[in-house]
């Protein structure tokens, strides 16, 4: 994730940045959910059934702390689809794990909001563009209504932070400035743009991908209203996902505003370090195989027959070894880029997708071989 918002209110008020102390887990705990998404990496549906147990969950979480794991996502399918979803939760507070919440928002009811407040330290609910827009990319017709409901309601409670999640594809990029309109008009507080990256129907789907020109458009706007929210005190935090290069336009623009923090902007964009997964993002899945991010081709193991430990710090594989040295070792354009200490290569999963590679570039980064080598 690159929060960019926090960098450039840290960095232009001379204050620390966040810094993840820690690793993230994005835990799939179901592979149930009551939406069809075309780009669903999970493939989930209503008709699955949960392979872990609670019991399964409770004595792996006690192993992912002592392995650094500070920031746990709850995630799916539909996370809310499980009845100990919160027994869940509250035990990571016990450990002191930090809990986020992502969301369809159509089990959000006035009659467990608070709970759902109570239990976890962040909710992010899922809003891909306007009504008939969202409601075709999440398959159910109604369903901007409800997951809408569910945002106002949660926020109208100012306690956890409530923000919405967004897809970039060709079905929604019409729709982005609509999501920047939403939050302003009803004060979300938190914006996640997600880049689509091929795996589950997203694989399935590739032709929806941004072309690299409108994902160069759709950048530079999300990167202006960042900006502009800076400048106007605007109190909305914007994150970008899946797409560490925008971290590199965004220092573009930063330098020719705040010429006076280029060079600190720069040493925190190192210190950030681009795409994390296996380093400090991992995954589990809806049946315990652990990956190094949810979208990952390959698996590192799995936590029903192995010790976490094992998996993520005493054996790591051949795979994670490689995918923790930084810089990576890449090719393509990658391999002469002047900025790969910045954004680390972008996405593995979608490198293998196009290449059948899994070290070769990253076919959606929109920098031209000029730009990586620093030719005007």
């Amino acid at each position: 994730m690159f929060r960019l918002s926090n960098l450039l209110k840290s960095v232009t008020e001379g204050k620390p940045s966040r810094i993840l102390d820690g690793s993230i887990a994005i835990w799939n705990f179901t592979n149930r959910c009551n939406l069809s998404c075309l780009h669903c990496y999970s493939r989930a549906d209503l008709d699955s059934t949960d392979v872990l147990s609670t019991e399964n969950i409770m004595e792996a979480l006690p192993k992912l702390k002592a392995n650094g794991v500070k920031f746990l996502i709850f995630s799916g399918g539909e996370p809310l689809t499980r009845k100990d979803i919160y027994d869940i939760a509250a035990r990571c507070k016990e450990l002191g794990i930090v809990t986020y919440l992502s969301t369809n928002g159509l089990y959000t009811k006035t009659s467990n909001a608070e709970k759902i407040l109570d239990t976890f330290d962040y909710v992010g609910i899922s809003i891909d563009g306007s009504e008939e827009v969202h409601d075709k990319f999440r398959g159910l017709k109604g369903s901007f209504k409800e997951s809408m409901k569910a945002v106002d309601l949660l926020n109208s409670y100012g306690k956890t932070k409530v923000g919405i999640r967004f897809t970039m594809t060709k079905d929604t990029y019409d729709d982005l400035a609509f999501i920047f309109d939403l939050a302003e008009q009803h004060e979300i507080p938190k914006i996640y743009i997600s880049h689509l990256v091929y795996s589950g129907r997203g694989l399935d789907n590739l032709e929806m991908d941004l072309s690299k020109a409108q994902r160069i458009k759709a950048v530079n706007f999300i990167l202006d209203k960042a900006f502009e929210y800076h400048e106007t005190g605007r109190d909305i935090e914007i994150v970008t996902g899946n797409m560490e290069m925008d971290a590199i336009l965004f220092y573009d623009k930063f330098i020719q505003k705040y010429p006076e923090h280029a060079e600190e902007m720069k040493k925190r964009l190192i210190a950030w370090g681009g795409n994390s997964a296996g380093r400090k993002l991992l995954n589990i899945d809806s049946e315990g195989f652990v990956k190094p991010d949810p979208f990952f081709p390959e698996k590192i193991g799995n936590i029903l027959t192995q010790d976490f430990t094992d998996i993520w710090t005493d054996k790591p594989v051949t795979l994670l070894q490689k995918l923790r040295v930084h810089p990576r070792e890449l090719g393509g354009k990658c391999a002469s880029c002047q900025y790969l200490n910045i954004c680390n290569g972008g996405s593995r999963s979608r490198a293998y997708a196009i290449y059948g590679d899994m070290w070769a570039e990253d076919p959606s980064c929109y920098l031209t071989e000029a730009e990586t080598r620093g030719v005007n």
